[in-house]
């Protein structure tokens, strides 16, 4: 739903009908420990080339602006998947009954970064995985974690990750991340793309994605990329 092409979400926060400490429990996510990397990943690749991750974990603005600024990466574009192209718009997508998810393509160049090195930032700063169907201020199945696989590949890595994560109690409670296959993408409004890098004052992105990218900035600083 559109109200003067203003996003509900950020009416909210407007109004003051979210609390501050409502939504800085986004800001991170509560590890009991430093989230390990990957044991299981896909080689890195010997020669420049373009591969496609999609994700999902709650509003796309906040994972949009922290993979565009990692290495490696080529573009982030936020869309959805999850449901069809008839009802693929913010208005009916919102309603949370289309079946699609807040999601963002990562078309990444896999001779600098790997798919597993792409999860271990999903995992670490982009959200929280133990967050069924909401993240932080959040709510719906819109707003629900997942990695939508391309390959087998990609399944392999996903669900042997998550497996390793939970063994390891990386997180507080279990990971609720679904690996399901990629169907489709499709990318969101214009308004929608890059909307944390140009509306860094507005109160949504302050509390919420502004922290996400400090976070990955100070957890990976091999792989942050100013911009």
């Amino acid at each position: 739903m559109i109200v003067s092409s203003i996003p509900v979400r950020v009416l909210a926060i407007a109004l003051g009908l979210l609390t501050a400490a409502a939504c800085t429990a986004n800001a991170g996510t509560p590890t009991a420990a430093a989230v390990p990397a990957p044991a299981v990943d896909t080689p890195r690749a010997t020669t420049p080339g373009q591969q496609t991750a999609v994700v999902a974990g709650g509003c796309f603005w906040g994972i949009q602006a922290v993979f565009q600024h990692v290495k490696g990466v080529i573009r982030a574009t936020s869309g959805y998947s999850g449901g069809s192209k008839r009802n693929a718009e913010y208005e009916i997508v919102s309603t949370g009954e289309t079946g699609h998810a807040e999601s963002v393509e990562i078309v990444y160049d896999p001779s600098q970064i790997t798919y597993g090195e792409l999860l271990h930032v999903f995992f670490s700063v982009a959200h929280d995985p133990t967050e069924l169907n909401r993240q932080g201020p959040d709510e719906g199945t819109q707003y629900r974690s997942v990695i939508f696989y391309a390959n087998d590949e990609q399944k392999h890595v996903a669900e042997t990750y998550i497996a390793q994560l939970d063994q390891a109690k990386a997180f507080r409670h279990k990971i609720v991340t679904q690996v399901v296959p990629l169907k489709a993408f499709y990318p969101a409004e214009a308004y929608h793309q890059n909307y944390a890098a140009l509306h860094p004052n507005q109160p949504y992105i302050m509390f919420n994605d502004a922290p996400k990218v400090e976070h990955l900035k100070q957890q990976f600083p091999d792989l942050y990329l100013a911009k």
